[in-house]
């Protein structure tokens, strides 16, 4: 532990950028879990699960930025695999939170599963072409991204916005809050498959004078504790 913590300032000290959002990642996230899992028993019965799945969300993504953080240092290189399994545990829980909070509305299981197959597909899709089938990398791509579109859809235009219309003014406000996590803090992760596969888009590449890892980690950051806050101010509101 000492020998990984000496490690970690060393890179920082040296300008390491990659290293540094790492670290902050690991203890935002970590402080994040800490903060909703204790608030849990203060929450009232009906919003107990939805905030208890803010803390293991976040909790997950400590753990795996810890090893992430880790791997970085020893290797210099993107762990793209921690990423993918982290993403695998964390991204089907974020959908079960619109599942959770349109619940009352009359959510019914259906659409549990649906938000949680799509988000799936994403991502094993998204791993594939990223790291194992970088040849049809496109296609792989385009079937992430039709998975992607389409819980945009059920969010922003489907079951999920019709839910949350239905319900109380506070859960209309939080799933247009949430809908544009989805919309605009996820459309990180294409931009870094682009990034990471041979040719990018159409032979394109974009230049963000940033390695993606430190947008990455910025922005699961923001994505995953930004979604909790919201699940959670909307736990105070309908106590």
């Amino acid at each position: 532990m000492n020998l990984l913590l000496d490690a970690t300032f060393k890179a920082i000290e040296n300008n390491n950028y990659v290293a540094f959002t790492f670290f902050v990642g690991t203890m935002a996230m970590m402080a994040a879990a800490a903060f909703f899992f204790m608030e849990v028993n203060n929450t009232s019965k009906e919003w107990r699960t939805s905030v208890l799945v803010s803390g293991i969300i976040t909790f997950i993504a400590a753990v795996h930025y810890y090893y992430m953080r880790g791997y970085n240092l020893e290797t210099g290189a993107s762990p793209v695999f921690f990423r993918y399994v982290d993403w695998l545990l964390t991204v089907p829980l974020m959908c079960v939170e619109f599942y959770l909070i349109t619940k009352k509305a009359g959510a019914k299981s259906s659409l549990l599963w649906q938000l949680i197959f799509l988000s799936v597909v994403m991502l094993v899709t998204g791993y594939f072409g990223e790291a194992i089938d970088q040849a049809h990398s496109w296609q792989w791509g385009l079937a992430s991204g039709l998975a992607y579109f389409a819980i945009v859809y059920l969010v922003w235009m489907g079951d999920v916005a019709k839910l949350a219309g239905a319900g109380s003014p506070a859960v209309a406000k939080a799933v247009k809050t949430l809908g544009w996590f989805v919309l605009v803090g996820w459309a990180i992760y294409p931009i870094g498959y682009i990034q990471g596969t041979p040719g990018g888009l159409f032979g394109m590449k974009m230049n963000f004078g940033l390695d993606m890892d430190v947008i990455y980690n910025i922005g699961d950051a923001i994505n995953k504790i930004g979604f909790g806050l919201v699940v959670y101010a909307l736990s105070r509101k309908e106590a």
